[in-house]
């Protein structure tokens, strides 16, 4: 993304130094202080200008380098804008909560643990969010395990996995729309790429949840019954609310961009919830912006469909505006290519660049606790590499999410870790073993390198 040349030749010891400081600064405000990425990040900004400065680098050269680095992010911005109106079309037309009135109604099956994964992997899937996804319906399955006296830790392991493989497959999801946006690739061949190693790992973490579930036949289904008789009573689940997901499955297999699919499917959305809603213009107009309220009085209900809306992007768009802002001055002061340089004899194989790929944005995801970096850094300082071995983009980006996206969850300081193990009261360390599918995807992922598995060759190679 970055067509950044470096105006200075720092040493490793100096690009070593400076990086450490910088994730440092990061680490320790998201972990010991609790600060949002956006602070440390412009500290870290700022820090890296006056570096510049000090290295003779003019303040103009500076400032075009980040002006660069955040304008390769601007595809991204467009297509979270239009996320934020598809997710408060869904629910207007009742997509969303159709879907999670289907998830719920597999509860009452037996092998709980494997339905609690599959019920969440939906539910995430459906929103595009896994921390909605614990913090509401994952809540609920914690309290279901404790009345049937269920393992908590192997339901938070379920309940986690199933999160984070929607936040990994939905194409509402901003990390899987930022990962694609990084190496510039379609949305949906991003997510197709991605089922190479997604889908094995689901079903073998859905194997295990079986295999490990309890023998309950009376699972007792009261709170479940009164969600679903929730959603029914506020007119959320109809028959036809299912046509938008279609119009969205069509679009990506007639290889619409994702732009046009995602305007085509909200479209189909809006039009549909006039066949049950009494709204107008201007209402539509300030749900699409400000996201939909939901106001059932059902406190999981509600807080599962109260979302959506553009100005819910802005948090996103803000962290890839600043963050790859400070990926540009980290280019122009030549710091990442030259550790890059340091490492690059030991990446000429397809399989030692996965890996070393992998192991990066693990690496990021253990020191900085932050998913949104791990995709960001992992995938602007690899992107030459997996083009001088004629290696199609689609490959990082899959990597990126496989030991990215869902290793945060499995980081006990990490963003996600600390908000899930607060979530469902059961400490990241418990459960870490349980959440098979965060464990799977990035072992996956190294295999399938050093195999040549699915392993695609860039076109214009």
């Amino acid at each position: 993304m970055f067509s950044i040349e470096a105006k200075t030749k720092p040493s490793v010891f100096e690009s070593l130094f400076i990086l450490i400081i910088v994730i440092s600064i990061i680490s320790i405000s998201i972990g010991k202080f609790g600060a949002t990425p956006h602070i440390p990040i412009l500290l870290s900004i700022i820090l890296l200008i006056f570096y510049g400065l000090l290295k003779r680098v003019p303040f103009k050269v500076l400032e075009e380098s980040m002006r660069s680095g955040a304008i390769s992010g601007i595809g991204a911005i467009y297509i979270f804008l239009l996320i934020g109106i598809l997710i408060s079309s869904w629910i207007l037309s009742g997509t969303i909560p159709t879907l999670i009135y289907i998830g719920l109604s597999l509860v009452s099956a037996s092998f709980f643990y494997a339905i609690v994964f599959i019920i969440t992997a939906i539910i995430g899937t459906a929103i595009g969010s896994s921390l909605t996804t614990v913090a509401t319906i994952g809540v609920a399955f914690v309290s279901i395990a404790g009345a049937i006296d269920a393992s908590l830790v192997l339901t938070a392991g379920a309940i986690v996995s199933g999160a984070f493989f929607g936040d990994k497959m939905s194409p509402l999801s901003d990390t899987t729309n930022l990962a694609a946006s990084i190496v510039n690739i379609d949305l949906f061949e991003h997510i197709k790429n991605m089922s190479w190693t997604t889908i094995p790992a689901f079903f073998i973490s859905g194997v295990l949840y079986a295999t490990l579930s309890p023998s309950v036949e009376g699972v007792d289904n009261t709170t479940i019954v009164f969600y679903k008789a929730s959603l029914q009573d506020a007119n959320f689940v109809h028959w036809y609310a299912i046509v938008p997901l279609l119009a969205l499955i069509v679009c990506t297999f007639k290889k619409v961009p994702a732009f046009l699919t995602l305007i085509v499917s909200s479209l189909v959305a809006l039009f549909l919830s006039i066949f049950h809603t009494s709204l107008s213009v201007s209402d539509y107009c300030a749900i699409l912006f400000s996201g939909y309220v939901s106001e059932t009085g059902v406190e999981v209900i509600d807080s599962l469909l109260t979302r959506g809306g553009i100005s819910s992007m802005f948090f996103t768009i803000m962290l890839v505006v600043l963050s790859l802002s400070m990926g540009g001055l980290l280019f122009a002061l030549g710091i990442i290519q030259t550790l890059l340089n340091k490492i690059e004899n030991l990446l000429k194989s397809v399989g030692a660049l996965i890996t070393g790929t992998a192991f990066t944005a693990i690496g990021i995801n253990i020191v900085v606790g932050e998913q949104y970096l791990s995709i960001l850094l992992t995938g602007e300082a690899f992107k030459k590499q997996y083009r001088e071995l004629g290696l199609h983009p689609k490959n990082l980006s899959r990597v990126m999410e496989d030991a990215g996206t869902v290793v945060n969850p499995l980081v006990p300081w990490s963003v996600c870790g600390l908000f899930i193990a607060s979530m469902l009261n059961v400490s990241v360390i418990d459960y870490l073993p349980y959440a098979f599918f965060c464990l799977l995807s990035p072992v996956l992922t190294i295999i399938f390198g050093w195999l040549n598995l699915t392993i695609s060759k860039n076109e214009t190679n």
